[in-house]
């Protein structure tokens, strides 16, 4: 199930979702042009694990490690912040970015630019902890948008939970275009990550190079969150007395 848009206007130009969006992308661009793929051993929780790595680019640097955090925090701090810009493919970044643009702007027309950013970035480095804790020895670097971005689908779950998304739906073997509740498209991302958690460990070796647990830890972060900042009286407070909405999709 791939979401393509959902069915919110906005008061105001997302401005911080779209800055996001553009970090994110020139990171990777310069990343992966000034980096090459290895195939190298490393030693994890489960034992030594050969896994591919990127070798002189930016990832070499500012990747987590949860191995360098958990032995030398005061060294490492900044790579929780680091690793959330940058990718591993085209996928990975297209993937996080597409359910950004479409969850995040709402949002931030919810929090508010800079309390959508200090948010993005809360629960962000919540999902980076999360997987921490689940592998503090962990040597494989980790990197990705993910649990910030979970966090802000957390986030729109609360905020509107009867808002529908455009989705492309396979069906047998075909695609097609459904509008359905956007609590399904998320509620299914996050049975898919609670469920590997459950089953694999929520390690990104074991999940297959995902960091399930960082996902989950930032969804949970977002809701929590949101619900302390008072849920859903935040949609109403911001949209109280402007009648001005602008649809990205007319």
């Amino acid at each position: 199930m791939i979401p393509l848009r959902d069915s919110n206007p906005t008061r105001t130009f997302p401005v911080i979702t779209v800055a996001l969006i553009a970090v994110n992308v020139v990171a990777f661009i310069v990343d992966h042009a000034t980096a090459s793929m290895q195939v190298v051993d490393v030693l994890t929780p489960y034992g030594i694990v050969r896994t591919h790595r990127l070798v002189g680019g930016l990832a070499s640097v500012y990747s987590m490690v949860p191995a360098e955090l958990t032995s030398d925090f005061a060294s490492a701090w900044y790579t929780i912040f680091t690793s959330m810009f940058l990718h591993a493919n085209w996928l990975h970044i297209g993937g996080n970015m597409l359910y950004l643009w479409i969850f995040g702007n709402n949002v931030e027309d919810t929090l508010g630019h800079l309390g959508f950013l200090v948010f993005y970035l809360v629960c962000g480095t919540a999902a980076a902890l999360t997987h921490v804790a689940t592998g503090p020895g962990s040597e494989v670097p980790t990197i990705g948008a993910s649990g910030a971005v979970a966090g802000v689908m957390g986030a729109y779950v609360v905020f509107f939970p009867h808002a529908r998304v455009l989705a492309l739906v396979p069906v047998m073997f075909f695609s097609t275009l459904m509008e359905v509740p956007a609590v399904l498209v998320i509620g299914f991302w996050a049975l898919i990550q609670f469920v590997n958690v459950s089953w694999l460990g929520g390690g990104e070796l074991r999940g297959g190079g995902v960091a399930y647990a960082a996902h989950a830890g930032g969804f949970v972060a977002g809701l929590i969150i949101v619900l302390l900042l008072g849920g859903q009286r935040l949609v109403w407070r911001a949209r109280r007395g402007s009648h001005r909405y602008i649809d990205w999709y007319e």
